[in-house]
């Protein structure tokens, strides 16, 4: 299945970003939360992750829905709080998150180099079976 495609704002750079802006390579793409405990579980694994990556295999990308959040700079917040260094989109009207049908945060996706989606991880995913679904895309 084709990703939906989507245009959002950079969290820090205030620039506008397309999923096309990806082809070529695995993406790795994850919604979140900052209220949400599993997210906060998840993101801190991920960030270990994004600190190893080999960005010639794969790219990394998240996407705040936050529309979900209390307050619209919590999630800077967040990030500023637990030195976070990956990339955030912002999903302001959660518009994204719904067209990708995710149920809850954090959901992440797999996507191949051509952006279809190959994996699904909703919020009780172990980090170890996300990886496990990762290693036939990045080991070509």
């Amino acid at each position: 299945m084709q990703a939906p495609d989507f245009e959002l704002q950079d969290m820090f750079h205030q620039q506008n970003v397309h999923l096309e802006d990806f082809k070529g390579k695995p993406l790795m793409l994850t919604f979140w939360a900052s209220w949400c405990p599993d997210s906060k579980k998840d993101l801190a694994q991920k960030q270990t992750f994004y600190d190893n990556l080999d960005s010639s295999q794969l790219q990394f990308l998240t996407v705040n829905v936050t529309g979900r959040e209390g307050k619209e700079e919590d999630p800077i917040s967040f990030m500023e709080n637990n030195n976070y260094t990956f990339p955030v989109l912002c999903d302001k009207r959660t518009k994204t998150y719904d067209r990708y049908q995710c149920m809850g945060v954090p959901t992440t996706f797999i996507l191949d180099e051509n952006l279809n989606v190959v994996h699904r991880y909703n919020d009780k995913a172990a980090f170890i079976d996300i990886m496990k679904g990762l290693k036939p895309l990045i080991t070509k």
